[in-house]
């Protein structure tokens, strides 16, 4: 392919969207206690919302996959962009807890949706060199929203109440992602949905393709993996504010971790170019199990930090690279399906961690089984992901460049 300077300005555009559709869902996290003291809402409940969002995106994820593929990705993130303002406001609105989980769960978790896999197949379209970089450059700016969007939200919260400040949010959240969704193309040759060749990839159908051994390995390595981290990243705030360190400093912890996270993606984006994307996930994934099960060391704020430093920049890095597994593996016109699919699972992977945190806590007053078991289930993505065969190519056809 040509190589396109725009390509960088779809690089920007999606690390914004992202950052700012992610830092709302996100949002959450912070606005935890200060709900359920508020309301009398029990964590767990509150909690929850979290997890229907994830599971909200993880069915949004494949739809928004397919209808990036045959209408283009600018559509599918403009209309991200308007439901999810439309989505926080009415969860600000909400005045029972089952009213809050169905509007910040399934509302907020399926606009997030509509930008997040759409995106990633859009910048892998327009990548054949440097792609393992590309794609991890836009989930750099995904990986902002600890150090923006959540103090923001801390900041919002410690001067008004959470009502408000989820209001002031969607108002923010409208501001930045309408304009900039504008800017979204979809790549030069991805000139429709349906089965195409590229790279000696054989043209499938999505029912060949879901049925694929690759497939299925990715779903459930990315299933395996988001389920290690969830919980970690949901409740490391709250973890913190249990061990006595109050909540503005809480977040900070939140932020170095997206802080490292930025290095993680870049850092293992280029090792994907320079190793191939696979290899790279695997070691990352046998990391990550150890990162999470630091947390269970550590109480005092130096610890928590020196933990998030090194958790954030291991399981930020090793996300990106399954987009650039799924572009080097199946046709360029799935890209949206496929991608759709595998964070489908990653959302579902995202869905236990809050509530099983919520349970956890509220049976034993700690985290600690939280984190030990966090490091089960990443020895259990490690092992998945070592079964992983690329698809045979055509020996008449290039391989994709990675």
């Amino acid at each position: 392919m040509k190589q396109i300077p725009y390509r960088w300005v779809i690089v920007a555009a999606g690390g914004l969207l992202g950052c700012v559709a992610v830092g709302c869902m996100f949002s959450l996290p912070v606005f935890l206690v200060p709900i359920a003291r508020t309301t009398g809402w029990s964590v767990t409940g509150v909690s929850t919302a979290m997890t229907i969002g994830f599971l909200a995106m993880a069915g949004a994820s494949v739809v928004w996959g397919m209808l990036s593929d045959r209408w283009g990705p600018r559509v599918v993130a403009l209309t991200g962009s308007v439901m999810l303002p439309a989505s926080l406001a009415v969860a600000s609105r909400a005045t029972t807890l089952l009213e809050f989980q169905l509007a910040f769960g399934v509302l907020v978790g399926g606009a997030t949706a509509a930008i997040l896999a759409p995106l990633m197949a859009c910048v892998t379209g327009w990548f054949d060199t440097h792609r393992s970089l590309a794609v991890s450059l836009v989930s750099a700016g995904m990986g902002m929203a600890p150090m923006t969007m959540s103090p923001f939200a801390a900041w919002l919260v410690s001067h008004q109440d959470w009502r408000t400040s989820l209001l002031i949010l969607s108002g923010g959240a409208a501001v930045v992602m309408i304009p900039v969704a504008l800017l979204v193309r979809r790549a030069p040759e991805a000139k429709g949905p349906g089965p195409q060749r590229s790279g000696g990839i054989p043209a499938l159908t999505t029912r060949e393709v879901v049925r694929s051994p690759q497939f299925v390995i990715l779903f459930l390595t990315n299933f395996f993996c988001c389920a290690t981290h969830s919980g970690p990243i949901f409740h490391t705030v709250s973890y913190a504010v249990s061990c006595g360190i109050p909540m503005i400093t809480a977040v900070t912890i939140y932020s170095v971790e997206g802080l490292a996270g930025m290095g993680g993606r870049v850092v293992f984006g280029l090792l994907g170019d320079r190793f191939g994307a696979k290899r790279v996930l695997v070691s990352g994934l046998l990391l990550q199990a150890l990162g999470a099960t630091a947390y269970f060391f550590v109480n005092e704020l130096s610890g928590f930090y020196a933990a998030a430093a090194i958790f954030g920049f291991i399981y930020a890095g090793v996300m990106p690279l399954y987009a650039v597994i799924v572009r080097e593996n199946f046709p360029p016109g799935m890209m949206g399906t496929v991608i759709g699919g595998t964070m489908m699972a990653g959302s579902l992977g995202m869905a236990t961690g809050p509530l099983v945190g919520g349970l956890v806590y509220d049976r034993f007053g700690s985290y600690g089984w939280l984190y030990l078991g966090s490091g089960a289930i990443g020895l259990g993505a490690f092992l998945i992901a070592m079964l992983f065969r690329p698809v045979p190519r055509s020996p008449l056809e290039p391989a994709i460049a990675h």
